[in-house]
């Protein structure tokens, strides 16, 4: 998900295997129309997502809603934001059997890296982003 609200879903098997001294591997195509990456998530056809906005907007959609396109594109619109708000985070929701509700990762703690840099998240594994 990105800063402008663009987001989308792509098969983890398009991304190459990436070994020592390896240039990486892009992500989402970086525009003025799409902003930074916000964050990144892997999710479940059966899960949602809360994307959280700068203004306090909450917006929860499920995750199969979220087109499934290529890794090297610019995605789809998934928040719809007024002049001058950004997203500032993605938080995965989950639902059990019974129909409870677990926030799987509360906001904050995900993947982010608005600055197009490294990414770590709390477990201490990295994801690169371009």
């Amino acid at each position: 998900v990105t800063e402008h609200g663009m987001g989308k879903r792509s098969d983890v098997k398009q991304y190459r295997l990436q070994h020592r001294g390896g240039k990486g591997v892009i992500n989402l195509r970086v525009t003025d129309k799409t902003g930074p990456v916000v964050s990144i998530k892997a999710v479940s056809e059966g899960e949602q997502l809360m994307v959280v906005t700068r203004r306090g907007v909450v917006n929860r959609q499920p995750v199969r809603d979220i087109r499934v396109i290529g890794r090297a594109t610019q995605g789809v619109r998934l928040v719809s934001l007024d002049e001058g708000d950004s997203v500032v985070d993605v938080a995965r929701v989950v639902t059990e059997a019974n129909g409870d509700v677990l926030l799987q990762e509360p906001p904050g703690s995900g993947i982010a890296a608005p600055d197009g840099g490294l990414a770590v998240d709390q477990s201490g594994t990295g994801v690169g982003i371009e």
